[in-house]
């Protein structure tokens, strides 16, 4: 009985540790490799934008009627304000994490504003109808997150007119004036190959002589009413939404 037990005790003891030795004994599994998505702003876009805009503008009057007067006559100044919307179309490469870029966008405009003549009993109005930019852009970006600034040609469509007190019109103008613009923007990819964001641009567009014509209620209709030299400077505030197409997500390990 005594040599019984002891073989049985004898067994135990050496299946425990065989029994360990096998539990230990797992398999090992490496982890899967993170993969990491990288947005790309390269590609061809095009988007909308709208917002607000406000051009300053100074009058002074250096021809009445045809007879040159010197030195100019200054006629006071206004801020001409209002909305925009437009759209924009462009292209852009990525290297690292900077961004290159060209762009043209068009614009409706409404900024419209007036002040009072200091020189005739009348009132000054002046109206940027239109406006475009031809820019080329740099940036930086944070993945999805892009900030850039800009800078290239612009050009506004302008109207004037000169008012009576009884608010008719006695002489306008319109002119295409070119002048270069600089700007800086905030875009953030929302999704794949949408972005949105917000951009500021002021416009340089300088001074310029602008002849107004009678509309026929105080002299002849089209004749030389005045000639003011005519300052402006603009700047806009848009939010835009684009479309990309290219590459849109790099997948990185």
């Amino acid at each position: 009985m005594k040599k019984f037990l002891l073989g049985t005790v004898a067994l135990v003891a050496f299946a425990a540790p065989a029994a360990a030795a096998d539990l230990a004994a797992r398999p090992y599994t490496k982890a899967p490799p993170m993969v990491v998505a990288i947005y790309d702003w390269s590609g061809f876009y095009i988007g909308a934008n709208g917002g607000w805009g406000s051009s300053r503008k100074c009058w002074d009057m250096n021809s009445f009627l045809g007879v040159a007067v010197a030195p100019a006559l200054n006629e006071g100044c206004h801020d001409a304000s209002g909305g925009t919307a437009g759209g924009q179309i462009g292209y852009r490469w990525q290297s690292s994490a900077w961004v290159f870029g060209l762009e043209a966008q068009g614009n409706w405009a409404d900024f419209k504003g007036s002040n009072s003549s200091l020189q005739l009993i009348a009132r000054n109005e002046s109206k940027v109808e239109a406006f475009g930019l031809f820019t080329g852009q740099i940036g930086y970006a944070w993945n999805n997150a892009l900030l850039y600034v800009k800078g290239g040609a612009a050009v506004t469509s302008d109207k004037y007119a000169g008012y009576t007190l009884a608010g008719l019109a006695f002489d306008s103008a319109r002119e295409t004036r070119w002048g270069g613009t600089v700007g800086v923007g905030l875009e953030y990819g929302f999704a794949p190959n949408w972005s949105a964001g917000v951009e500021y641009n002021h416009m340089f567009l300088g001074h310029r002589d602008v002849g107004l014509s009678s509309t026929g209620l105080l002299f002849a209709a089209g004749a030389a009413s005045r000639t003011d030299r005519i300052s402006q400077d603009v700047d806009v505030v848009t939010v835009r939404v684009n479309y990309r197409w290219g590459g849109p997500v790099i997948a990185k390990y």
